[in-house]
């Protein structure tokens, strides 16, 4: 199912803390960067923090610019974000301030947390969702893009949702302020726990300078395991998509594009359709062929591929779903089926799955894979 986007915003000292210890909040950032968090907030469709920070901070979690709410109210938004906040137990002070301004809220919680939290009369507040015997996730990130209509949702904390959002795979974006001092606390709150991340290096898109702390923006690269998508899965299959409109146009094939990327999120190869004069060669094939056989790396790898890659052609001896077998990839990622324009009962997912390999389909994508392919449809 699709997800919002999901970007993680956070303000942290040099020594990675989130917080002292004092009675009052330790303030890492001034007035420019407050107004820059402010700009976020007024340009998502939701805000969403753990209930850690409801019982700590007391956030009223508003877009306070008067302009800004007005912009959005102009474009047919609502005033405020949805203002969103999860607990497993449910039991939170209904006096908050949380609860009492902004628009509309949502409480996402287990079962049994729901239960407690209308005991509380916070259904009165906000709309509580029970999300099962545990709090999923994947679940509770459907609902709100399903249900609630986000497409944009922000993340403001704390350590512990930060954390568990990019050990799942689930956060497209990290928006870290760096606050020139240190804390030093063992018992003051970090940013992010110990566990099991994904591997790899993520990648920096953007730093900016805002009085005297620095904003880094950073995005996933390594491919999600198995058949859950993953946050990177979704920026590698955009960029598979962005090649397919390199491709020659063609009124006897398809346009695609691809990209083979390891474990670790390193890219190993690209290619598209028709590149380099080959009338013929598909996407996959390209793309593959600029690899070693014997790179230990392509048994972790994924494929992705604007199309479903081709379970039979008459170009070439072998469709691309029998090149990545062979190759021993394993994953692929792809946006849309191929239909029955040039081949009858294409399958080239069954082909891959009936030999082991998980298959994703992320049909968020479908129509950006179909742009250049819009004359053959």
């Amino acid at each position: 199912m699709p997800y919002p986007y999901v970007l993680l915003s956070a303000a942290v000292s040099l020594d990675g803390y989130l917080d002292d210890t004092g009675p009052d909040r330790l303030l890492l950032s001034g007035p420019a960067d407050f107004d820059r968090v402010d700009e976020v907030r007024a340009s998502v469709d939701a805000i969403l923090i753990g209930a850690g920070t409801i019982r700590a901070d007391n956030p009223r979690l508003l877009v306070n610019s008067p302009v800004r709410r007005a912009a959005r109210v102009a474009a047919g938004k609502p005033e405020y974000p949805l203002k969103v906040t999860v607990s497993g137990t449910g039991e939170l002070d209904p006096g908050a301030q949380f609860w009492h301004t902004g628009g509309d809220k949502v409480l996402c919680t287990t079962d049994a947390g729901a239960d407690r939290a209308r005991a509380l009369g916070l259904g009165r507040a906000a709309d509580v969702v029970p999300l099962g015997p545990g709090l999923d996730w994947r679940r509770l990130l459907e609902h709100l893009h399903d249900v609630r209509g986000v497409r944009r949702l922000m993340v403001e904390g704390g350590g512990t949702v930060h954390t568990q959002l990019l050990q799942a795979g689930l956060a497209d974006e990290l928006q870290l302020v760096m606050a020139p001092l240190f804390v030093g606390d063992p018992d003051a709150p970090r940013l992010f726990g110990p566990g099991g991340y994904q591997g790899g290096r993520l990648r920096l898109i953007g730093t900016r300078r805002i009085e005297d702390v620095v904003l880094m923006s950073y995005e996933p690269t390594a491919p999600g395991t198995g058949p859950l998508p993953a946050a990177a899965d979704r920026h590698w299959l955009a960029l598979a998509c962005e090649l397919a409109a390199l491709c020659p146009p063609s009124r006897t094939a398809f346009s695609v594009g691809a990209v083979v990327v390891a474990a670790d999120g390193t890219e190993l190869a690209r290619g598209h359709s028709r590149e380099a004069g080959d009338p013929v060669v598909h996407a996959e094939e390209a793309a593959l062929a600029r690899i070693d056989p014997a790179d230990p790396r392509l048994a972790g790898a994924t494929v992705y591929s604007s199309l479903e890659p081709c379970a039979r052609r008459s170009s070439r001896p072998a469709p691309c779903a029998r090149l990545i077998l062979d190759a021993g990839v394993r994953r692929v990622v792809t946006a849309w089926r191929e239909p029955d324009t040039f081949v009858t009962d294409a399958d080239g997912s069954g082909l891959l799955a009936a030999a082991g390999a998980d298959v994703v389909v992320l049909p968020q994508y479908e129509v950006q894979a179909k742009a250049p392919n819009g004359h053959l449809l």
